[in-house]
């Protein structure tokens, strides 16, 4: 009785092992970072991401992102791209990182769920709630939203320029289009 036990034991964690799929970071994936300054608005675009998830019966399991700092770049040159790796203290904390704790549906809107998880910027980490549009589209999986942050709030210091005649603000929106393929 007791192998029998232990056949059917094993046979469930088999099973349900399969029963999980994981997805990778499709190349096509952007997100882009928004803010302004003193004199000007401003957009730099993550270039380097990885990430994963893992679904199970059409429901999010687990959910890792991550965004290499030096690949962050700006339309406006070398001189921004030191100022915000400075900011965002790319020698100590090379990446950032977004690691799931939950999902939560969004009620009254179609695929707009709620996902919770800690956000680890600059050496700081913090529990944000991103609303975002997440389906399937085609056998991957879609996230696309965005979330305001504070600079402040991951113990940043918003960069300045020219003496400090140009401040940037301390809010900043992150845009993201995120797609999982299978694999």
């Amino acid at each position: 009785m007791k192998n029998r036990l232990s056949l059917i034991a094993l046979l469930f964690l088999v099973f349900a092992g399969y029963a999980q799929e994981s997805y990778t970071l499709a190349k096509e994936s952007v997100l882009k970072i928004n803010g302004s300054s003193s004199i000007h608005d401003w957009t730099v675009t993550a270039n380097s991401m990885k990430g994963s998830i893992k679904m199970d019966a059409g429901a999010l399991i687990n959910l890792l992102f991550q965004v290499e700092v030096a690949q962050i770049k700006s339309e406006r040159g070398a001189a921004m791209d030191k100022k915000m790796h400075a900011a965002l203290k790319m020698e100590e904390h090379p990446e950032v990182s977004f690691k799931f704790q939950e999902i939560k549906k969004d009620a009254g809107m179609e695929n707009s769920f709620h996902i919770v998880g800690m956000l680890s910027i600059a050496g700081a980490e913090k529990e944000v709630d991103i609303t975002s549009k997440f389906e399937e589209v085609g056998g991957n999986y879609v996230f696309k939203g965005n979330k305001e942050i504070r600079l402040q709030d991951f113990n940043m210091e918003p960069p300045t320029a020219m003496f400090g005649q140009i401040i940037v603000g301390d809010n900043v929106t992150i845009d993201f289009d995120l797609v999982f393929t299978k694999g």
